[in-house]
């Protein structure tokens, strides 16, 4: 069993995705800014942590035991999240228990950060893209 660390884990993909690890016996974590989500997070299975990408500070004690960071906020049109925040994240994750990433891309700044923090780390990552196939870039993870 693996555990999962949703950042950006209320939306519609991130439910799904939750349901279908869930299904498979994981353990997923989901991250949501707000308290009001919590019960449609918890009915997909869910663990539901209130925290903000943007305060990575938040989401610091989220990461304990987690398998695979998951970071689907490509759809989110703020570079902060795809850059500073991002980068924050990454760093925090180095020290943790973490032997994955996943990003769902959404800007190019984000794509290259991943893959050169990852990357120097040498801690694995799958790149998809918004709509892409998020299962397949876990269970790739995982196969590892």
């Amino acid at each position: 069993m693996a555990r999962f660390l949703v950042v950006g884990g209320s939306s519609c993909r991130a439910l799904a995705l939750t349901r279908s690890l869930v299904a498979d016996g994981h353990a997923v974590r989901a991250v949501t800014r707000s308290e009001a989500k919590r019960e449609t997070v918890e009915a997909a299975g869910a663990e539901c942590w209130i925290g903000d990408p943007d305060v990575i500070g938040t989401l610091r004690y989220a990461l304990e035991s987690v398998t695979v960071l998951l970071w689907l906020l490509g759809t989110v049109d703020r570079p902060e999240l795809h850059g500073s925040r991002l980068a924050m994240m990454l760093e925090k994750t180095i020290d943790t228990t973490a032997r994955g990433v996943v990003y769902e891309a959404g800007l190019d700044e984000g794509v290259a950060l991943v893959e050169k923090v990852a990357g120097f780390n040498e801690i694995p990552y799958r790149i998809v893209p918004v709509g892409g196939d998020l299962r397949g870039a876990v269970d790739s993870l995982l196969a590892r």
